[in-house]
């Protein structure tokens, strides 16, 4: 299993104009791609990508600034570039109408990839030496573990960061332990099995209005000028914080489930679907907030390295089914409190459902359930567990 780690990088000023000037010309090097593969589909013809890989030797005559950059992290970006058109053609065969595959802008070509080698990692010293670029110093905040398979430099504002991807073993699966639903929600982030209720932070929402000034701010000022540039420097670093407060207390929530729990079992829920498909534009802004396919991505990866089983059930009436005697009691999304007229039980609608796909996924017969207070959680209680670097994924 491929496990990424993120540190803080601190390139100096020239490392950091280097850097610069190979994401510039990995860029181009992209956009040239992809511009040859769109004409040659107006053409009537199709270019393949081993054809795009052996067009970058051609290039690198033609363009001698390819040259001053590593010929691995040069096949990542051709990688990258299929990789884009292969998702963008599920896409279309899902029913989804989808435009052409964009070009990228400065702003959104932020990472190098040195995938395999090209790369000499110091960790006594906290140095990663990168190939065509020099060394850059960084912060190991907690050490690594595993074979590194490769290295990626990433811009995120004014910062920079380095993440190392290493392979590691998945521990064997517990055999014994305890198990536990877990239902995912808006009113509450989170409600499981054993009644515990988790506020639903809404980073997102609490910080909207200064997120509309910083975003008028930008549209104010003057195309190219150095008060648009140092504008939208202030609105990136708003929307990073407002990423580190999601990933910092989704993955400490994740970790308390994964270490207390050697089964977990969730919805298989389709969450692009349904913010995509919202009945309302608030509706969808509220999903997207929750990150519950964020959520559900660290629980998988962290259960793995941690041998807890992960089990996905199928949401179907989990939410209408009663927990307690199994007939199917119909309630719209405003109803929070489940009330069957056929056994008289009654429960919050969350814990209802949490209690459904803890059955399900333990493949348990149905039994009377026991009625319980609810244990609510708060933001700060999540929050104040020990510290946990999020992992970065590829890309």
């Amino acid at each position: 299993m491929i496990v990424s780690y993120k540190y803080r990088a601190y390139p100096d000023a020239a490392g950091e104009a280097r850097l610069h000037e190979a994401l510039d010309t990995c860029r181009w090097l992209y956009n040239t791609l992809l511009e040859e593969c769109n004409t040659a589909r107006e053409n009537g013809s199709s270019l393949t990508m081993q054809k795009t890989q052996a067009r970058i030797v051609t290039l690198k005559e033609e363009h001698p600034a390819l040259k001053d950059v590593y010929s691995k992290v040069l096949q990542m970006v051709n990688y990258t570039l299929w990789s884009n058109i292969r998702a963008l053609s599920e896409t279309k065969k899902n029913g989804r109408k989808i435009g052409k595959l964009r070009f990228k802008s400065a702003a959104r070509y932020r990472t190098l990839n040195y995938n395999q080698s090209g790369f000499t990692i110091d960790c006594e010293g906290e140095f990663i030496t990168f190939s065509k670029i020099g060394t850059i110093p960084f912060s190991m905040h907690r050490p690594y573990s595993g074979e590194v398979k490769g290295v990626l430099i990433t811009r995120s504002g004014d910062e920079w960061y380095v993440i190392i991807q290493a392979d590691q073993e998945v521990a064997a699966p517990r055999r014994e332990g305890r198990s536990v639903g877990i239902d995912v929600g808006l009113n509450s982030f989170a409600v499981d099995s054993d009644g515990r209720v988790i506020a639903n932070p809404r980073f997102s929402e609490r910080s909207r209005a200064r997120m509309k000034k910083l975003q008028q701010r930008v549209a104010r000022k003057q195309r190219g000028s150095k008060n648009r540039e140092n504008a939208k420097k202030k609105l990136e670093k708003a929307y990073a914080h407002i990423t580190n407060q999601k990933n910092d207390f989704l993955h400490k929530l994740s970790r308390r489930y994964v270490a207390a729990y050697a089964t977990i079992c969730v919805e298989d829920l389709n969450v692009k679907y349904l913010k995509e498909n919202g009945k309302s534009r608030g509706l969808r802004r509220s999903i997207h907030d929750a990150s519950w396919g964020r959520f559900l991505a660290f629980l998988s990866y962290k259960a793995e390295s941690a041998g807890t089983e992960f089990i996905r059930v199928d949401p179907r009436d989990t939410t209408q089914m009663c927990s307690n005697c199994g007939r199917i009691v119909k309630k719209d999304l405003s109803v929070r409190v489940h009330e069957c007229p056929y056994c008289g039980f009654v429960a919050d609608r969350d814990y209802n459902a949490a209690v459904n796909i803890h059955r399900v996924g333990m493949e348990q017969p149905l039994e009377p359930v026991e009625r319980i207070p609810l244990h609510h959680i708060s933001v700060m209680q999540v929050l104040s567990m020990k510290q946990e670097a999020p992992p970065e994924s590829a890309g």
